[in-house]
This record gives structure tokens, sequence and C-alpha cells, in this order.
């Protein structure tokens, strides 16, 4: 939805240059020894984010979510940026962002609500969107996600990079003119994109390669570690990045006696729950580059998905150990 200029003013919505939202640079320090990482950190952190949907919570409102956020001991919120800017016209940008702070909760990232894969309609979103930026980069959120289908059955892959590049340049844009930037997932597993006629992007090169081609600067990686994993690539792969580089991060965890080609998309596992992915390993990549923003745990998981049904707090918990038992493993505290 659209703010009108009074909300957006009442709001005290200010554009700018986009950058890391808002935080102080850090300095990082790293000491490696083995699997066990130990690290200094000035300035920044990760943050255990908590995304209701990812666990199987369906209908909580921003403001149960936040509060269930603090309850299962995680630090941050994906949310959904309509209902905060719906919130900030209702009550006004104050109350909302007191919602966060009262609870110790910050917000993490958001979906760009703009459908651009297909139809006409995204454009009319596109329009709607710099008041929705505006509302979640003064809520103290800059980081926007959206996700790349690996495949498509009418292009082959240069004429659909163009068109990729294209169709995401004016959303970018749009978001860099609120100072907020776009996280761009890619999808890793081979059962994935094997249906499609044509291939497309499904590793974290890949994905960079279309930030560089998108060209508003602002442009990043989702980086997923299940994505990382299935598409072949390794942690290695992410000492290439800067922390800027890389916009929203999930974790979660593989089924066991599965081959990595084997894999399917929507079978997953929480964090920690069966060691296929290397996930200390990966945490500590993103540490060394200096990544300090939200870490959100999306297990695809049938069994907490059943469990969230009856009792979203006790999923909630349940992912919130995993995360727990991630940071103690990684060194994070």
């Amino acid at each position: 939805m659209e703010l009108d200029r009074g909300v957006k003013e009442e709001a005290g919505v200010k554009r700018g240059g986009w950058g890391r939202g808002g935080r102080t640079s850090i300095s990082l320090t790293v000491n490696q020894s083995r699997d066990r990482l130990a690290m200094e950190w000035m300035g920044g952190v990760m943050d255990k984010a908590l995304g209701p949907g990812a666990i199987g919570i369906k209908g909580m409102g921003l403001e149960e979510a936040i509060g269930l956020a603090r309850e299962a001991g995680f630090d941050a919120l994906t949310f959904d940026v309509r209902e905060a800017a719906g919130l900030a016209a209702e009550r006004g940008m104050d109350a909302v962002r007191e919602l966060f702070t009262a609870a110790g909760v910050r917000p993490g990232s958001w979906n760009v609500p703009v459908g651009w894969r297909q139809g006409d309609d995204w454009e009319a979103e596109l329009r709607g969107l710099p008041a929705l930026a505006a509302v979640a980069r003064e809520l103290g959120s800059d980081r926007a996600t959206s996700g790349i289908w690996p495949g498509s059955d009418e292009r082959a892959y240069e004429e659909n990079f163009t068109w990729h590049a294209e169709r995401l340049r004016p959303i970018a844009a749009a978001l860099a003119g609120e100072g907020c930037r776009l996280g761009l997932e890619f999808i890793g597993p081979k059962t994935f994109r094997a249906p499609f006629r044509h291939e497309f992007i499904s590793t974290l090169g890949g994905v960079m390669e279309m930030a560089g081609a998108v060209g508003t600067g602002n442009v990043g990686v989702l980086l997923d570690a299940w994505h990382l994993y299935t598409s072949g690539e390794t942690v290695a792969d992410i000492a290439g990045l800067t922390a800027n580089d890389v916009v929203a991060v999930h974790v979660n965890d593989a089924p066991v006696g599965v081959a990595r080609d084997e894999q399917v998309d929507n079978v997953r596992t929480l964090p920690m729950e069966t060691g296929v992915i290397d996930l200390v390993g990966f945490m500590g990549a993103l540490g060394a580059i200096g990544y300090d923003g939200p870490v959100m745990p999306e297990p695809f998981s049938a069994r907490l998905e059943a469990v969230a049904a009856n009792d979203p707090v006790a999923a909630a918990k349940e992912a919130g150990r995993a995360m727990e038992e991630l940071w103690r493993a990684a060194g994070l505290g």
C-alpha cells in the first residue's frame, strides 16, 4: 500500500543514500581453532531473526510476532512491510517503533511486495514501493529481499538475464531512493531447476553477476546456507563477498542419506539438526567478512510445521534453541 503524504511526514521519512542499516562500521578479529571461532565484535553483531512463516506459523500479526520473537529468544523479526505501514498509518510511526523497542527486538529483513515476475500489476505495486521502503527504513531496516527462479520455459539464459536485469533495475532504484538495499536469493537444488526448459541462475556467483548488471549499487544476495550447499558451492565462496554484498541470511540443515543433487527444496531441517550442512564454517565465513545482519532459520520442516499448527510458541522456542546451538558452536556467544 502507499502511504499518503501526511502519513509520510508524520513518520518523519527522509530520503538518503543506502547503507548498512544505519549501523556503525565494525572491526572484526577472528581466531579460528578447528571448528570453534572466537570473535571480538566492535559495533555490529549478527542477529538471530524469527520468520514466523518460515517455521509454519500462519496468520500471526506483527505485534504478536514481535512478542513471540522475544519469548523465543530471537534478536530480530522478519516482517511484512505492508502490515508495518498499515500500523504506521493507523497509530503513527513512533508507536510501531515502540513495539520493537519495548520488546528488545530489531526489525530484520522484509520481502519486496512487488510481483515483478509476472503480469502488468507490478508497475502499480512499484509506484507504492518507495513509501513502504521509507517506513521500513524509518523503523531501522534497510534490508529488502526477493528471489530468482532457477529456470524458465520461455527464455534462454542470456535473454532471461537481460529480462531480469531490466525488471529488477527500477525496483532496486526505488529502494535506493529510500536508503534501502535489495538482497536476491538464488535457488540451488538441481531437483528444482531440472524441470525447466532453460536453466537460469542457481549459484552465488550467478546472483552476484546479476547484482552487478542491475547496476544501482544497492543490490546483493540473500544468502541461504541450503542453497549454497545444494548449488555445489562452498563456504569458501563467501570469502569473495563483502559485508555490504550480503543483505540477509537464512540457515537450515539437510536430511541425512540424500545425495546433494537429490535434495528437495521444501524438505529441510532445523539448523544443526543433522550436520549435513557445514553451518559452523558458514557462520565463520560470514563473520570473517564482517556481516552484521539478520540470520533467520528456514527449515521447511513438516515436523516443525505440525508443532506450529498446534503450539506456535513451542515451535518458535524449538527454532530458537536450534539457533542458540548454532551460535554456541560458531563461537558467537
